[in-house]
């Protein structure tokens, strides 16, 4: 049970953090999850959270390397295959030996092998940290990708070289020619093993499809154990586990490339299912970082042979050595004259949880079963650099990375991103539907619609008259739902086809109570909505309605669109005249439609159609919430670009 309980204090962490940052946008997540997870640790009740190392690998950082694997543009890496292997071998290594040095003369009482084995684990940049950074800092893509490609590969080239220095350091002894053959065995060997079992996988997924499962629930429950099935494959076989999910994750993006088009709805639930584990997945590996660093300053402050200022001194120049080796390694052997970007790049190999990990994975005692020498101050000094690195990449990359991209005025970036959103939409409509002749149809009543909301937005460029317009249309949606009502009661309409109309009414409904601001109407609604079926369930006593009884779909709605402009006409005065003009023409041209449809017109291809636009409707709104997270747009351009969106969900359902 205390298990459970902390895992469910972790996940509302993670959530809070994220409202946090809606109210701080100029303090990146990481750090946020970081101060949160240290706070949940000192409260007098606090959070104790034990971390096993072995486990942290395989339940945080094999999914999320493998995710980095997926989504990495792979011609980007292979064009800057010579920068990245330079830094994530080379540059690994000249941490490692010049860090190493430094630190002994700088604390004698590291041993020499100690010291080369906290340089070694500080020596891989984090991913996810990147990552995280990249959100809320516009670095340039050239020195993203770059970092990306870095991060990724210099784990095993990092905690190679910490394993035999932490072997050195407990047994005292150490081999070159050896510590550089087991680097390539294992590195070499983890991307192969990773490859082969990624094809595998896929290749079984491939199987279980010809069998005639099509299930998306099997499917994405093999993607999901994919990455911990490669990880533990390679790590029992003494290989690099880091390697090889990567390799696995780059398998499979270029697969699903291969084969995109067949398989839109698990590719839907899919992006929606791993951009959920991601999310967590990326708040715990920060939480957990920052529940740990409490206990590692206690541990060090309360030792009385150690002086803390002079610990705390140790952690700035030791994250500052690191900067300055990164420094130099990129002027001597990049080919960029310019000082800024190699500043940039250097100042972003931030350090996260895979060294965190390494330091707690150091062994308690020696081989003569003596305490191993200096491992809280190891511990602490890891945890130091990575908070001290993230707080200073937080402070001085926006400087620096300031006027690298020209502000558009707000009305010409509503515009584009408008036009990127419609385009995408688009784009997905017509490459990802069930069948050809509906792609087509969707893609053009997709347009329709966005060219009738974007008539409309034009037409009230004062608020007030938008304002009056939304509430008319609650008018006649209540109006609609009153005469739904009536006809369910009368048994004129089946209850699954009064349920689906009570449905779209819920739902535009809610989006109107949206754009007025209006959260505890919206609240109402719902509730409204649940007590309605509720009662209605348990109050059927007639059975259901035969289809012959009943009138057709189209004779319902326009009896519903005849009570909603009924009700517009009543509450139509001076001050609202101007909008009801519009909302009555509305009404009057959707029941002029339903008086020359056909019965044959009401074809399932619609709702087809009508579910792949609700998809790319959807698409819009989390790109819109991905600008906002990253910092692309501000507020105020986030309020207009959803407006944009529900006006253009409410079309599609009044359809």
């Amino acid at each position: 049970m205390e298990l459970f309980l902390t895992v469910l204090a972790l996940l509302a962490v993670i959530g809070v953090s994220d409202v946090l940052h809606r109210f701080l946008p100029f303090v990146p997540v990481p750090l946020i999850q970081i101060g949160l997870g240290a706070c949940a640790v000192l409260l007098p009740m606090g959070l104790h959270v034990e971390l096993e190392p072995e486990l942290f690998f395989v339940l945080f950082i094999a999914p999320l390397l493998f995710n980095d694997g997926k989504r990495t543009p792979r011609e980007d890496l292979w064009n800057l295959r010579a920068p990245i292997l330079l830094l994530a071998l080379g540059l690994v290594f000249a941490t490692v030996l010049i860090g190493g040095y430094v630190i002994h003369w700088m604390i004698p009482s590291l041993s020499l092998p100690s010291s080369f084995a906290l340089a070694a684990i500080l020596s891989p940049t984090d991913a996810v940290a990147v990552g995280a950074l990249a959100k809320r800092i516009h670095l340039p893509k050239r020195i993203l990708r770059l970092l990306e490609g870095e991060s990724l590969m210099n784990d095993a080239s990092g905690l190679v070289a910490f394993k035999f220095a932490i072997a050195a350091a407990v047994t005292g002894e150490f081999s070159l020619p050896k510590a550089a053959g087991s680097f390539l065995l294992i590195a070499a060997g983890g991307l192969l093993v990773g490859a082969v079992l990624g094809y595998l996988l896929i290749q079984l997924g491939f199987l279980i499809r010809k069998l005639g499962m099509e299930d998306v629930t099997t499917h994405m429950l093999l993607q999901l154990l994919t990455p911990f099935i490669i990880f533990l494959v390679s790590e029992h076989l003494g290989l690099s586990g880091i390697l090889a999910v990567v390799a696995g994750g780059v398998i499979h993006a270029i697969e699903r490339d291969r084969t995109a088009s067949p398989h839109f709805k698990l590719q839907v639930v899919s992006a929606s299912t791993w951009s959920v584990v991601i999310f967590v997945l990326n708040g715990l590996v920060f939480v957990i970082l920052g529940a740990t660093i409490p206990e590692a300053m206690h541990t060090i402050f309360e030792d009385k042979s150690i002086n803390n200022g002079l610990v705390l001194g140790y952690v700035a120049v030791i994250t500052l050595l690191l900067i300055g080796i990164r420094l130099v390694w990129l002027l001597v052997f990049s080919k960029e004259s310019a000082i800024k970007p190699l500043l940039v790049t250097a100042i972003s190999g931030v350090r996260g949880a895979i060294t965190l990990v390494g330091a707690l994975s150091i062994p308690l005692v020696m081989n003569d079963g003596t305490p191993y020498p200096q491992r809280d101050l190891i511990i602490f000094l890891a945890a130091g650099v990575i908070l001290f690195s993230l707080v200073l990449a937080s402070v001085l990359l926006p400087l620096l990375t300031r006027g690298e991209r020209e502000e558009q005025p707000e009305e010409e970036a509503e515009l584009s991103l408008k036009e990127h959103m419609i385009n995408a939409s688009l784009n997905l409509l017509r490459g990802k539907g069930v069948e050809g002749q509906a792609d087509r149809g969707a893609a053009a009543a997709f347009l329709r619609h966005v060219d009738r909301v974007q008539q409309h937005q034009g037409q009230w460029s004062d608020p007030g008259l938008r304002r009056l317009e939304t509430e008319l249309r609650m008018i006649g949606v209540r109006a609609e739902r009153e005469e739904l009502g009536r006809l369910a009661q009368n048994g004129v309409v089946t209850a699954d086809l009064a349920s689906r109309f009570g449905e779209l009414l819920d739902r535009m409904e809610a989006l109107l109570a949206g754009r007025l601001n209006v959260p505890l109407q919206q609240s109402w609604t719902e509730m409204r909505r649940l007590m309605s079926r509720l009662f209605a369930e348990t109050g059927q006593t007639g059975g259901e309605v035969s289809t012959a009884e009943c009138i057709s779909i189209m004779d319902a709605r326009l009896l519903m669109a005849e009570a909603g402009m009924k009700a517009i006409e009543q509450a139509r005065n001076k001050r609202n005249d101007r909008a009801a003009q519009v909302v009555i023409a509305h009404y009057e041209l959707l029941i002029a439609r339903l008086k020359q449809a056909k019965p044959g017109d009401a074809a399932d291809e619609d709702g087809i159609n009508v579910d792949l636009q609700m998809k790319a409707v959807q698409e819009q709104r989390n790109y819109v919430e991905q600008l906002v997270e990253s910092g692309e747009i501000n507020r105020r351009l986030a309020v207009r670009l959803r407006r944009f969106v529900n006006e253009l969900e409410t079309a599609i359902l009044e359809d």
